[in-house]
Formats: C-alpha cells, structure tokens, sequence
C-alpha cells in the first residue's frame, strides 16, 4: 500500500474518533450550567477563533494570491486552480466564524 495513502487512512481515521467522541461530549453539555468564568472564557474563546482564522486566513491569502497572479500573468490557463487554492484558504475564515457562533450558542 501507498505510505501516502495509509497516512490519509489514519488520519482519516483519528478524526472520525475524534469527532465521534466530541458527539457524545456535546450531547451531554446540554444539561451542564455553566459558571461565569466558563461563559468568560466561551467568549474569549470566540474572539480567539474569529481572530486567529482571519489572521491565518489574511497571511495565507496574501501569499496564495500574490503567487496566483503571478501564474496567471504566465499561464492564463491555470485560473481555475488558482481560484479554487484561493476559495480553500478563505474557508477557514469561515470555519472560525462558524467555531464561534457553535461556542457563542453555548452562552
């Protein structure tokens, strides 16, 4: 087997354990009450989120795109790719906005 292949198997693996397992930890944080120092700290998690995805977000779309127009001026042809590298990173600004509206729900 590929050793590519079997790390994307593993991989894949460990995030559906993972994701099984958070299931079964938010079905049962709905009959927790939080303290005022877990709503604090919900919320700087929040901001932390939005925060740190924009940031990466900002970082990794300057370069993608400053290397994407350079392709293009070159090779017209490689615009789809390049929109498509560019629409991948913008995702995890989403990702982190979804992240804090998920924890901001917890309030």
């Amino acid at each position: 087997m590929n050793k590519n292949f079997l790390l994307l198997l593993i991989a894949a693996a460990i995030v559906l354990t993972v994701s099984m397992y958070n299931s079964f930890v938010v079905a049962q944080l709905q009959y927790i009450d939080f303290s005022p120092f877990a709503k604090y700290t919900i919320g700087i998690g929040a901001g932390l989120a939005v925060g740190l995805a924009g940031l990466g977000a900002g970082l990794g779309m300057g370069t993608a795109s400053a290397a994407a127009i350079g392709a293009i001026s070159e090779k017209p042809e490689v615009f789809g790719r390049s929109i498509i590298y560019i629409v991948l990173i913008e995702a995890i600004a989403i990702y982190g906005f979804v992240i804090s509206f998920l924890l901001l729900g917890r309030l």
